[in-house]
Order: structure tokens, then C-alpha cells, then sequence
């Protein structure tokens, strides 16, 4: 990263992010080109939990190669100025890698995905899923091999929403 100051390298923070943010950018390749899909998300112990048909495009692709690059940000906001060139704005992210488990049978591992993903989107109160809500989706689980997070220099966590 070009200005260092500008890194966030605190797991706590990068924790903080991936568990407070509502969507995941997820890119993979078909063929030589990038595909890139925005998902709402779970996060728990280095992983990212996204819930999806069981059919579909980016199944095929990832399970041609489950190597894949996310980004997440959050407190993204356009911070205005009467001096249009003074613009900015006030942002934390994370661009990171990793590898694509696709779940299709197991019902328990879903229904934990699933769960987790509820979890993130503060649905306040605990959720049951029937049999034949679990067995209609795939669950794509993101295990985190590298990431990197970058805050904007003016970003000031007492104004973050």
C-alpha cells in the first residue's frame, strides 16, 4: 500500500469491518475475464458466509477455480465542499483472497451459514429455517487466506454512520 498511513493493520479493526458490513463484492474469472457480484453477507472466524440458488453462473465458475478476490467496505460517506476539488470521501475497506467452498448438501452447515448471515443483518432475534428452505439454497463459504483495510485519512470513527 502506497501511504502506509492510510492501512489498517489491527485485526480487531479488519474484524470489526467484515462483522458490521452489509455486502460482499466477490470476483472470479470466467475464462480471461473478471465477474464481479455484490452479495449481504455472514462473517465468523475468518470466513464469509453468502447464500445463493443452487444453479446458476458463478457456481459454474467457481467451480472451475474457487480462487477468488472480495471487497467490503463500510461508513462510506461523500464528505462535500463549496470547492469542488476539496471533495471527498470518508470510507474503511477490505480487499482480500480467498477460496470458495461451495455447499450444497449438507443441511446442518447451511443452516449455520444461514444463521450467521441473519446474524450480520441484526434480524434481533433467532430464526428457524424449514427443511425445504435449507435444501433450496447453496451456501458459498469464503475462507480467507490474505486481506489488506484502508481508511481514508479523514475518517473518524465518532462520525462513521
Amino acid at each position: 500500500m502506497r501511504r502506509k498511513i492510510q492501512e489498517i493493520s489491527d485485526s480487531a479493526e479488519l474484524d470489526e469491518i467484515l462483522s458490521t458490513a452489509r455486502i460482499c463484492r466477490i470476483a472470479m474469472l470466467d475464462g480471461n475475464r473478471p465477474y464481479i457480484l455484490p452479495f449481504n453477507y455472514g462473517y465468523r472466524n475468518k470466513c464469509v458466509y453468502i447464500h445463493c440458488a443452487l444453479q446458476g453462473r458463478k457456481l459454474d465458475l467457481l467451480r472451475k477455480n474457487n480462487h477468488v478476490c472480495f471487497e467490503i467496505e463500510d461508513s462510506v460517506r461523500v464528505v462535500k465542499d463549496k470547492i469542488a476539488c476539496r471533495c471527498s470521501t470518508r470510507y474503511r475497506s477490505i480487499v482480500g483472497y480467498g477460496d470458495i467452498e461451495i455447499i450444497t448438501d449438507d443441511a446442518e452447515a447451511k443452516n449455520e451459514a444461514l444463521k450467521i448471515l441473519m446474524e450480520q443483518h441484526d434480524w434481533g432475534e433467532p430464526v428457524e429455517f424449514s427443511e425445504q428452505q435449507v435444501k433450496n439454497v447453496a451456501i458459498l463459504k469464503l475462507s480467507i487466506t490474505s486481506m489488506t483495510g484502508k481508511k481514508s485519512s479523514n475518517w473518524d470513527k465518532t462520525q462513521s454512520h
